[in-house]
C-alpha cells in the first residue's frame, strides 16, 4: 500500500468518524448540539482541525443529510425486495408506510433532512426541474410511476384530469425525469403511459404524504388523535384508489 493510499484511507475513516459522532449528537440532543467543538471533542481532535475535512458546519450537515438519505433509501428498497417487481400495488403502499415508520423512528434525522429552515440541503431553483429532491421522493415516484404505467386505466374510467395549464412546462420537465428513472429500472414507459395528469396526481400525493408524516412526527395534528395510523391508511386509499390502485 502506498503512502498516499494509506493517507486517503485514514482521511476517509476520520471523515466517517466525524459524521458518526455528528449523527449521534443529532439523535441524542438535537440539531443545535451538532457543533464543530462538540464533534471535535468526541473525535479527539481540535475544532480547527475539522476544517481539513469540512468547510463549515453547514458543509458537514449537508454530508450528514446525504448519509441519512442513503440510509432511508436502503431501508425502503429493503422493504420492497421481498415483494418482487410484480407486486406493484403492495410496493406503493410499502414505500409509503415504510417512510412513515422511518420518520417516526428517526424524528431528529427527519427534521434535519425534511424540515430544516436553514439552507442545509439547498432549495430548488427553476433550473432544478430535472431533479428529485430526496430519497423518499425518488423511491416513491419510481414505484408509483411504474405501477401507473402498467395499469391500462390507472385513474379509473377515462383519462386523468388535465392539470392547470400554468404547470404544464414544469410537469413536462418532470415527466422526463420519471420516464428516465422508471426506464432505468427495466420498465419501458413513455409520455402516453405517464401523461401529465398522472404526473400531477403523483406530485399531489407526494405532498400529502409529507404533510401527514410531518404533522405526526412533530405532534401538530389540528385535533387530538389517539392513533394516527388509521388516518394515514385512509389517506393512502383516497390517494391511490382513484388511480385504480387498491390494496
Amino acid at each position: 500500500m502506498t503512502q498516499a493510499t494509506r493517507r486517503e484511507r485514514l482521511r476517509a475513516e476520520t471523515e466517517r468518524d466525524i459524521r458518526r459522532q455528528a449523527r449521534t449528537l443529532l439523535v441524542n440532543h438535537g440539531r443545535e448540539a451538532v457543533t464543530l467543538r462538540a464533534i471535535a471533542r468526541e473525535v479527539g481532535i481540535t475544532a480547527p482541525a475539522l476544517y481539513r475535512y469540512y468547510d463549515s458546519r453547514e458543509d458537514l450537515l449537508r454530508h450528514l443529510c446525504d448519509d441519512i438519505c442513503e440510509d432511508l433509501e436502503a431501508e425502503l428498497y429493503a422493504a420492497l425486495e421481498p415483494l418482487g417487481e410484480d407486486a406493484g400495488t403492495e410496493q406503493v403502499y410499502a414505500v409509503c408506510r415504510g417512510f412513515r415508520r422511518w420518520a417516526l423512528a428517526h424524528p431528529q434525522e427527519f427534521s434535519l433532512v425534511f424540515a430544516s429552515t436553514e439552507n442545509v440541503i439547498g432549495t430548488f431553483k427553476p433550473t432544478d426541474r430535472l431533479k428529485v429532491g430526496d430519497q423518499f421522493g425518488k423511491v416513491f415516484l419510481e414505484v408509483a410511476s411504474r405501477l401507473i404505467a402498467k395499469h391500462e386505466h390507472p385513474h379509473g374510467e377515462g383519462e386523468p384530469p388535465e392539470p392547470p395549464a400554468v404547470l404544464h412546462d414544469d410537469l413536462r420537465a418532470f415527466q422526463q425525469v420519471l420516464i428516465r428513472t422508471v426506464t432505468a429500472r427495466g420498465v419501458e414507459v413513455d409520455e402516453e403511459s405517464l401523461p401529465l395528469g398522472a404526473i400531477f396526481h403523483l406530485l399531489q400525493a407526494w405532498v400529502r404524504l409529507y404533510g401527514h408524516v410531518a404533522l405526526e412526527v412533530f405532534g401538530r395534528f389540528p385535533f387530538a388523535v389517539s392513533d394516527p395510523e388509521p388516518m394515514f391508511d385512509a389517506m393512502l386509499g383516497s390517494i391511490f384508489i382513484p388511480m385504480g390502485v387498491e390494496e
